[in-house]
């Protein structure tokens, strides 16, 4: 049968989610975990993979196996043999044409940035950090020119694998909630690095350093040179995974906002 996962993780002390020589990614932890679980090997397949330092509210994986037990067993089971920084939060019988990644229509992703004088030293590992007063509205607006469907040249990495840096933005939202500036993303699909390069990006203007047609001109040119640099990754949660409803996944229905913190 193949059996879907949601995991969660705080990828703070990983290595990335893709299995590696060495071990110490998030992969690892969780096909580590399943084998004690299951006795068997597991592989599993994810609906996209994350950087090193870069958190999940809502991972999506699959798997094919011969044994036949409950899903709340999957569950605790394989929770029972992973470190204290991932947890499954849910598991589901699926059909054999589910894919993780591939049956996915949208991914959403979250990025959570203080913006005061100092940096902060609960949130070393959960947010990223601009010192500089940044304009909202001048990041909203920029954000605007973001949705729809895009050449997103511009903002991939170098590495990045994949066919095409077109993509369809449906969702590009930026508000502020005290010292805590958070960006929303959806899309069809993203880009190595793309998120993290258009926060870097829409920073710039927050900062004053480019009008918001700025953004509009980049997707234009195409040319990640021209672009603000990458921003860190402590800030960035993939934080859910939307698949067809005839899958009958809970997917995106239960993720749990990103936790507020002191003062903020």
């Amino acid at each position: 049968m193949r059996i879907a996962l949601a995991v969660e993780y705080d990828g703070t002390g990983f290595r990335g989610w893709q299995k590696q020589p060495g071990g110490g990614t998030v992969q690892d932890a969780l096909q580590d975990a399943l084998l004690q679980f299951a006795g068997v090997p597991v592989s599993v397949v994810c609906a996209g993979r994350t950087d090193a330092g870069v958190h999940a509210l809502e991972q999506v994986v699959h798997f094919d196996t011969d044994l036949d037990r409950p899903m709340f067993a999957w569950v605790r089971g394989t929770n029972t043999f992973l470190p204290p920084a991932v947890a499954v939060r849910w598991a589901q019988r699926v059909a054999d044409d589910f894919h993780a990644r591939y049956s996915a229509f949208a991914r959403k992703y979250r990025y959570l940035l203080i913006n005061r004088a100092h940096r902060s030293g609960l949130w070393h590992s959960r947010a990223g950090w601009y010192y500089h007063p940044l304009d909202l509205a001048a990041m909203q607006a920029a954000a605007e020119r973001l949705l729809g469907e895009q050449d997103f040249s511009a903002f991939r990495a170098a590495e990045c694998q994949a066919r095409s840096p077109v993509k369809i933005m449906r969702k590009a939202d930026i508000r502020r909630s005290g010292e805590l500036i958070v960006f929303d993303f959806e899309a069809s699909a993203f880009l190595h690095h793309m998120v993290r390069n258009l926060v870097g990006s829409l920073v710039y203007v927050g900062q004053g350093k480019h009008p918001p047609q700025w953004i509009a001109d980049l997707l234009a040119a195409g040319d990640r040179q021209l672009a603000a640099p990458t921003f860190a990754a402590a800030g960035l949660y993939l934080s859910a995974v939307s698949y067809p409803p005839h899958y009958g996944l809970p997917s995106g229905a239960t993720t749990p906002s990103v936790p507020q913190g002191p003062g903020l």
